[in-house]
């Protein structure tokens, strides 16, 4: 046991070493990233006897599944936004936002809680906090609130998000029926959901009074999401929760604040933006949001509930065996049905509506580049750390000491495997794939439900995806705070701790009762 204890340790560094680089030595991500992937190939090399071919391979796949679809999408979705701001519509579009209220609360309900559902649900890979952190900051919450409300915000459709991309791989790799795994799934994360958009209008409003006069307009942001995410995970499965349920959110949310959120907004909630431009035609606001009505649409085409537009272009695809220690092993790049090449497609139509010019285009996409690259950085670390750590044994090792030192009690810790795999990873997708098959042993193993204990790996990717140090650096890099990610990171713990406390007393509770 002590040997095991050990080992559980060791496996452990890049994890210990990512936490103390980001709170403890405040170094920016992609330094503490680089860190984090050194002291991987050191501990794998030392620790589980992996040859340096094999950890340059796993590496290298690392290096490339960053780059594709994670850096392009992140990068797509940034260029959108800055497009967007250089042509003059964000104005167009913050002025219609305020429209409905100029109440910072309702509006980062509206734009971070229903808008970054919609985006994580149709798109993910950092989108859902991009986007809504910008927009939030445009219209004049500062950037720091802007990136904690929209990271609280992103957490619990991860499971559901781009399509359903983290859900359909966990039902392949287990056997679990997608369907029932789906609905279990939106059952679980019920009351965080319910809870996200209170945190939200707390933590921009400055602590709980904030809820005074805002409380009614959370609780349906909230139970508009909860409610139809398990509706369609039950009758629809894995594919739409998050899309179906965030425009359920946005249009009863939108609703209810033009109809019940009236009278004088409190001072320290109002932002000062300039009043809607009543002069403007219908065109140009149908201009001004062309880039993201066209991502919704393109999205919505090109995805499994079309078939006839998914499947060809799914199929123009590369397989490829890059790790040298499994030659099953595989990687695939989808060349043109992958978000960001989407988002990049319906970025330059957009411009182009947008009358801006494919030299101007071509300029914002260098500057967002540039402002990106730290971030890129960051993902290649983080990714090529975490396929060393899955292919050298090392995650299996973290696994097999909490199944072997907790037995029954095992269920408390199962969230804490997903969130750990997220955090690791930043993708709710990879996390599934590393802790998958731990969380079905687990429960064959010591008899309790298969179907809700693998869905607690799912239920802890809303917490990790919190704390993930990709995460943290696309909001950063989204709004300007390049370099700020371990204050980022130690003021969103807490409630990702939280999160993952109540998760595990839920699932433990959970499997106590199914048996």
């Amino acid at each position: 046991m002590l040997e095991l204890f050990g080992m559980f340790v060791f496996a452990l560094a890049p994890i210990i070493w990512l936490v103390i680089a980001l709170c403890g030595l405040h170094l920016q991500a992609h330094i503490a990233s680089l860190g984090a992937l050194l002291v991987a190939i050191v501990c794998s090399m030392v620790g589980w006897s992996m040859t340096p071919l094999n950890v340059a391979t796993a590496a290298l796949e690392g290096f490339a599944m960053a780059l594709w679809p994670i850096v392009i999408v992140i990068i797509a979705a940034v260029f959108t936004y800055n497009l967007t701001v250089h042509t003059g519509a964000m104005e167009t579009i913050k002025g219609m936002l305020c429209s409905v209220s100029a109440d910072k609360r309702i509006l980062t309900l509206l734009i971070g809680w229903c808008f970054g559902g919609f985006l994580e649900g149709m798109a993910g890979f950092g989108t859902a906090v991009a986007i809504p952190a910008s927009m939030l900051m445009a219209l004049g919450i500062s950037p720091v609130t802007a990136i904690l409300s929209c990271l609280i915000a992103n957490g619990v459709p991860t499971m559901f998000g781009s399509i359903g991309i983290p859900t359909t791989t966990l039902a392949s790799i287990t056997g679990i029926d997608a369907g029932a795994l789906a609905t279990v799934q939106a059952i679980q994360v019920f009351p965080f959901v319910i809870a996200c958009p209170i945190l939200m209008v707390m933590l921009v409003g400055g602590g709980s009074k904030a809820l005074k006069g805002a409380l009614p307009a959370a609780l349906v942001a909230g139970f508009s999401f909860a409610i139809p995410l398990v509706a369609g995970a039950y009758f629809i499965g894995a594919d739409l929760p998050d899309v179906v349920a965030s425009v359920c959110s946005l249009a009863l949310t939108f609703a209810y604040s033009l109809t019940h959120h009236e009278g004088k907004i409190p001072a320290e909630y109002r932002l000062e933006i300039a009043s809607p431009n009543s002069s403007e035609s219908v065109a140009e606001k149908i201009r001004a949001w062309s880039p993201f009505a066209l991502i919704f649409v393109v999205l919505l085409l090109t995805s499994k509930l079309f078939p006839f537009i998914n499947v060809p272009l799914s199929a123009i695809k590369s397989t490829v065996n890059i790790y040298a220690g499994d030659p099953t092993a595989t990687l695939t790049f989808s060349w043109v049905n992958t978000p960001g090449v989407l988002i990049f497609i319906c970025g330059i139509v957009g411009g182009f509506i947008q009358h801006c010019p494919l030299r101007e285009m071509f300029g914002v996409l260098i500057a967002t580049i540039k402002q990106m690259s730290k971030t890129i950085i960051t993902m290649l670390g983080v990714l090529a750390c975490a396929k060393i750590m899955g292919y050298s044994g090392m995650i299996a090792s973290i696994a097999t000491f909490f199944v072997t030192a907790l037995g029954g009690a095992y269920p408390l810790v199962a969230p804490f495997l997903g969130a750990l795999g997220t955090f690791v990873t930043g993708s709710g997708t990879s996390s599934e794939v590393l802790f998958g098959n731990v969380q079905l042993h687990a429960a064959q193993s010591i008899g309790v439900n298969e179907t809700w204990l693998v869905a607690s790996n799912s239920l802890g990717i809303s917490a990790g995806k919190m704390l993930s140090p990709q995460n943290i650096a696309i909001g950063c890099a989204a709004c300007g705070l390049t370099g700020k990610d371990g204050e980022i990171l130690g003021k969103i713990a807490p409630y990702a701790f939280a999160f993952v406390i109540v998760m595990s007393v839920l699932v433990f509770a959970g499997a106590t009762a199914l048996g």
